[in-house]
């Protein structure tokens, strides 16, 4: 895999062997982005369920300021923080191998502009993660979440504060963007 833009493009980084993760494709990294262009830039993001860390790091490549990283498998902690080193990226990250509820209520003073969420398919952690989301209020005021999800999950139209302004899908896959109501 490897970083499409920004000032890391071309760089090779390591994904998750096994079936127990499924990167996001660079079609649709590529079509996140896009959609993101504007709010990227000095961005404080949150990668939750951050797999190989390609999305935090995609977004540090194209200027956020600080990524958070978090995932409970230990596997995947370690190649976030070889990619994060490849990268060089070590001063704009943060690596949590917590639980993302566990993570939640530990940062639940924070705010992030943007709020990537890839939990594993059909089994309702994406909205669970909103909710607590929602409960710790931690998306700035015109920030983003956005829950990648497989075309067979229902997603609803108002998960706590939020709302589904938008859905976008790639093949399998569906980008589901909240922002907050009203």
């Amino acid at each position: 895999m490897r970083i499409i833009a920004g000032k890391k493009k071309g760089l090779n980084i390591k994904t998750i062997e096994g079936e127990s993760t499924r990167p996001t494709r660079d079609m649709v990294r590529e079509a996140l982005f896009s959609i993101l262009t504007s709010k990227v830039p000095d961005a404080k993001f949150l990668d939750l369920f951050a797999g190989s860390g390609a999305i935090g790091i995609e977004a540090i490549s194209r200027g956020a300021s600080e990524a958070c990283f978090a995932d409970i498998n230990p596997q995947c902690i370690k190649i976030i923080k070889e990619n994060i080193s490849k990268a060089n990226f070590e001063n704009e990250s943060r690596i949590f191998n917590l639980d993302y509820k566990i993570l939640l209520k530990k940062i639940k003073d924070e705010k992030f502009d943007i709020i990537f969420i890839d939990p594993p398919y059909n089994k309702g952690f994406g909205v669970d993660a909103i909710n607590k989301i929602s409960e710790y209020d931690l998306l700035s005021d015109d920030g983003v979440i956005i829950l990648e999800t497989d075309t067979n999950e229902e997603v609803p139209e108002e998960i706590g504060i939020y709302e589904k302004y938008n859905s976008k899908k790639y093949g399998r896959n569906i980008l589901n963007l909240f922002k907050r109501k009203g």
